[in-house]
C-alpha cells in the first residue's frame, strides 16, 4: 500500500510539473498532503502504539532533570529560610537593645553602666543613634529577604505541582496505550470471530439451499402423481364391467352357470 501511495504521489508531482504556474503549487501542496496522509494510514496500528510508547519513555530524562532542579531548589529554599529566620532573631535582639538604651536615656542620669563599664550620656546617645541606623538597614534587608523567600517558595511549589502533573500525565498516557492495545486485540478477536461465523453461515446456507432443491423436486413428483390420478368428481365416459361372483366361482370349478344366468341365443 505504501508503494502504491508513493507511485501515485509521483504521478501527481509529474502532473504538477506539466501544468506549471500557480496550478503547479496547488497540485504540489495537495499531493504532498495526500501522500503524507496515505502513508500515515498505511502504518500498522501496532507500530504506532510502539512509537507512542517510545515517546513516553523519552519523557523520563526530562522528568529526572526536573526532579534534580526541584531538589536543588528545595535545598536552596531551606537554606534561605534558615538565613531569614536567623536574621529575624538578630533583628529582634537589636530592637530589644535599642529599646533598653532608649529607656535608660529617657529615665535620665549622667552616667550609665553596662557590662561593668561606665558610659556618659553622650556616649550612650551616640551608640543608640548608630544602633538605630544599623537596625533600619537590617530591617529592610530582612524584609527583602522575606520577599525573596516567599517568591522562591511559590516558585518551588509551582515546580513541584508541575512535576506531579507531568508524572501523572505520563502514567495516564501509559494507561491509555495499554487500553488502546487491549482494544486492538479485541478488534482482532472480533475480526477472527466474524470470519469464522461467516464461514459457518456459508455452509448453513448451502445446506438450506440443497434442502430447498430436494423439497422442490418432491413437490414436483407429488404434483405429477396427482395429475395421473383421475379426479373423483369427473364424468366416466365408458361403462365398466360389473363382476358376477357366482359365474366367476362356477367358471373356476368347471360348473355350469345357473339357468337363470344362462343367456339363450336365438
Amino acid at each position: 500500500m505504501l508503494k502504491r501511495a508513493l507511485i501515485a504521489g509521483g504521478g501527481v508531482l509529474l502532473l504538477a510539473a506539466l501544468v506549471g504556474g500557480r496550478d503547479a503549487v496547488s497540485y504540489l501542496s495537495t499531493s504532498m498532503g495526500w501522500v503524507k496522509q496515505t502513508v500515515k494510514d498505511s502504518v500498522p496500528i501496532e507500530f504506532e502504539l510502539e512509537r507512542a510508547r517510545n515517546l513516553i519513555k523519552e519523557l523520563d530524562p526530562e522528568i529526572r532533570s526536573n526532579m534534580h532542579v526541584i531538589a536543588r531548589e528545595d535545598v536552596e529554599v531551606a537554606r534561605l529560610k534558615d538565613q531569614h529566620e536567623e536574621a529575624r532573631k538578630v533583628l529582634a535582639k537589636d530592637k530589644a537593645d535599642i529599646s533598653r538604651l532608649k529607656k535608660d536615656l529617657d529615665e535620665g542620669g549622667s552616667a550609665f553602666v553596662y557590662a561593668g563599664r561606665s558610659y556618659t550620656q553622650k556616649q550612650v546617645e551616640t551608640d543608640l543613634a548608630r544602633r538605630f541606623e544599623r537596625f533600619k538597614t537590617k530591617e529592610a534587608t530582612v524584609e527583602k529577604l522575606g520577599q525573596i523567600l516567599a517568591a522562591r517558595e511559590a516558585g518551588l511549589a509551582a515546580a513541584q505541582e508541575k512535576l506531579r502533573a507531568m508524572q501523572a500525565a505520563k502514567r495516564q498516557l501509559e494507561v491509555d496505550i495499554e487500553n488502546m492495545k487491549a482494544r486492538v486485540e479485541m478488534v482482532k478477536v472480533a475480526e477472527a470471530t466474524s470470519s469464522a461465523i461467516a464461514f459457518d453461515d456459508s455452509r448453513l446456507s448451502r445446506t438450506r439451499e440443497a434442502l430447498r432443491d430436494i423439497g422442490a423436486r418432491i413437490e414436483v413428483a407429488e404434483k405429477l402423481v396427482s395429475a395421473d390420478t383421475a379426479m373423483p368428481d369427473q364424468i366416466a365416459l365408458d361403462e365398466t364391467d360389473t363382476k358376477n361372483i357366482s359365474e366367476e366361482i362356477a367358471k373356476h370349478f368347471g360348473e355350469k352357470p345357473a339357468a337363470e344366468d344362462v343367456v339363450k341365443l336365438d
